[in-house]
């Protein structure tokens, strides 16, 4: 029997607040680590190839596709420092994110069940693959199909040559705009296994989906035809891929459920 003069036992009591911080403390060991991360690969392009190298390799499908003698302008004092560094600070996270994404899993990975690790690890790695699949097919497709087509229909009246920040803004807008466009199967894989809604009911809504896909088109892309057709029919292929996928998720999980019922 405890004594009522004795305090209790402040241990015990500290318990939820020890681990609360605990936790903490741990998250900021695992933001300290992706961002030191992040800044070891920026340091490292800085140094090889250089800013420089970095923002010509990002700008190669615009110079490629401007006049003979025409080169990128920049408006700003500082600004022929400031965007080359912009972007190779974004190219070092998109080095570091698989490490960034590893820490994030690191975090979590201690509260989820079995199951949720089974299924969230390969989300993990899969929708970071086809992020970077995304930002390679605007990069090598449609960047060079985009900027081929404005500068054959601009006047011969007009000096194309873009100002690099807005370039930066744009480019950086469509890198969004196609990575997570490609994360479409990972949404209807993640809707379908978490019972959201079902494989049939998303096929009844295919041609919502196909408006939709060209509403966000003409909101994201240039006003032009072909620059829309490059975003909204790869996000109507990989809606049906995702359908494609959920289904043998679907049947696993029949089959996981029928071997449960047996034993």
């Amino acid at each position: 029997m405890p004594n009522p003069i004795l305090p209790p036992d402040s241990s015990q009591e500290s318990l939820p607040e020890d681990s609360f911080f605990s936790h903490l403390i741990e998250l900021r060991t695992r933001l300290i680590r992706a961002l030191l991360a992040v800044i070891g690969v920026f340091a490292i392009l800085c140094i090889y190839p250089g800013t420089g190298a970095v923002y010509d390799f990002i700008a190669q499908p615009m110079i490629a596709s401007l006049p003979a003698g025409n080169r990128m302008i920049a408006t700003g004092v500082i600004t022929p420092f400031l965007v080359p560094l912009k972007v190779t600070l974004l190219l070092a996270f998109m080095i570091a994110l698989p490490y960034v994404l590893y820490q994030a899993w690191a975090f979590i990975a201690p509260g989820l069940y079995r199951h949720e690790k089974q299924l969230a690890m390969p989300l993990v790695i899969s929708s970071t693959l086809l992020f970077f699949f995304g930002m390679a097919f605007c990069y090598y497709i449609v960047f060079h199909t985009i900027f081929h087509f404005i500068a054959m229909v601009s006047p011969e009246s007009i000096n194309f040559a873009p100002d690099i920040e807005a370039y930066l803004g744009f480019v950086m807008t469509m890198f969004l705009a196609f990575g997570v466009t490609f994360e479409v199967p990972i949404v209807v894989v993640v809707l379908v296994s978490t019972g959201v809604i079902s494989v049939e009911k998303l096929k009844a809504m295919r041609g919502y989906v196909i408006v939709g896909a060209f509403v966000v088109a003409a909101i994201v892309t240039p006003p032009d035809v072909m620059s829309q057709l490059l975003l909204a029919v790869p996000l109507c292929l990989l809606f049906e891929l995702g359908l494609f996928a959920a289904r043998f998720i679907k049947v696993r999980e029949l089959n996981r459920d029928e071997s449960e019922t047996e034993q």
